[in-house]
């Protein structure tokens, strides 16, 4: 069965960063593309930024260019997102997705083969 769960949320001040986790389970995940988006209290949810299989990246998101990235650590079947800088637009349920189709910054159940429950990031002061 093909799981990720999300981790690293919490809150944190404007200027700071985060490091989120996506831990995958049930299959290898340098196989797969993962896409990482995020949904804000009323808001659809966002494409924020995506990873190929070969490591090439795709930051669908204007407002996060420059302060969040993503990285894979094969050894531990994980996904990280970076974030720095965040600001308090940034706020919203963060969530990994996993797939065999490529990018895309939609949010479609018919693309992504598997989502991750999310985790909540709150930029305050």
């Amino acid at each position: 069965q093909l799981q990720l769960v999300e981790s690293g949320g919490g809150l944190v001040q404007p200027g700071g960063s985060l490091r989120l986790s996506c831990a995958a389970s049930g299959f290898k995940l340098d196989y797969y593309v993962i896409g990482w988006f995020r949904q804000a209290p009323g808001k659809e949810r966002e494409g924020v930024s995506c990873i190929r299989p070969g490591g090439s990246r795709l930051t669908y998101a204007e407002s996060v260019k420059g302060r969040f990235t993503i990285s894979r650590y094969n050894a531990k079947n994980t996904e990280y997102h970076e974030m720095n800088s965040l600001q308090p637009g940034d706020t919203a349920i963060y969530y990994c997705a996993a797939g065999t189709k490529g990018c895309t910054n939609a949010a479609s159940s018919t693309w992504w083969r598997t989502w991750g429950q999310g985790t909540q990031v709150t930029v305050s002061s």
